[in-house]
Parts: structure tokens; C-alpha cells; sequence
């Protein structure tokens, strides 16, 4: 999980045939974390979007064919939209951070690759980022 900065706020390490939703459900995995979690489509599910919103967790993601169309504000619909940055996130750690390497021979080599490879993206000057600008003004909103 990213937040707009691109900053790293937790990962998790599973194996290729675990599910993605599997981290959501470990509480460890969502101790910290909290505000809106924008997801695909596939994330949705009546008993995972309960789990969250009880950890103060709103889960947004576009609605499948076959569902109502909720109510959505615009900012929600323009940070759907930019859900690739996540995709870049992996990108640096992959070819940058040299994460991605399969031929480790002890676990330990694996996991000090991993957490130097974490380290080292922390420490990149352009992370890829959010730049969704919000306008203060001193007006009062009435609804």
C-alpha cells in the first residue's frame, strides 16, 4: 500500500497462488492504516468492505456490470483513474531497486535484497506521486 506520495506504507509478501484480498484480512496488515483504499473492481465483496469500514477504512473502487452506481463524488472518480501509480511503484522496485531477482539461495539472502530494495526506493529524489490539487478558501459551504 502507497499513499498519493508514493511513499511505502506496508507491504506484504505472499506466495503467486494466494489471493490479493488475503493481506486485507489479516489485521497486522491494516493496524496503522486508515482513511480511503482505492482498489479494482476485483476487491469488492459485502464482507470485506464491512471488515474495513469497521477499521476506519472506506474501500472505493468502480462497480462491476451487474451493480447499482453508487454516488460518487468527482475527486473519487479522478483518483480511480489514477490507480496506475501503483503499478509505477512496482515498476521502480522491480527494475530500479532490483526487488525482483528469483534465484536466491537462502532465505535470508532473499529477505536482505527485499528490505534493501525497499530501503533504497525510500530513498529515491522523483517517486511517482499524486498531484491532485485542492483550493483552501475562506467560504462557507452550506449543503
Amino acid at each position: 500500500m502507497i499513499n498519493d506520495k508514493g511513499e511505502i506504507l506496508t507491504f506484504t509478501i505472499t506466495q503467486a497462488s494466494d489471493d490479493d484480498r488475503t493481506p486485507l484480512k489479516q489485521k497486522r496488515c491494516l493496524d496503522k492504516i486508515f482513511g480511503k483504499l482505492f482498489a479494482d473492481k476485483d476487491y469488492i465483496g459485502k464482507d470485506l468492505v464491512k471488515m474495513l469500514f469497521i477499521d476506519r477504512i472506506q474501500l472505493i473502487t468502480n462497480m462491476k456490470n451487474n451493480m447499482k452506481n453508487p454516488l460518487m463524488t468527482l475527486s473519487y472518480k479522478i483518483l480511480l483513474r489514477k490507480k496506475s501509480v501503483i503499478e509505477t511503484v512496482n515498476d521502480a522496485l522491480k527494475n530500479i531497486c532490483q526487488v525482483e531477482h528469483s534465484r536466491h539461495r537462502s532465505f535470508g539472502n532473499f529477505l536482505s535484497n527485499m528490505v534493501s530494495g525497499l530501503i533504497a526506493y525510500s530513498f529515491l529524489p522523483k517517486k511517482p506521486q499524486i498531484k491532485f490539487p485542492t483550493q483552501n478558501t475562506n467560504q462557507i459551504c452550506l449543503f
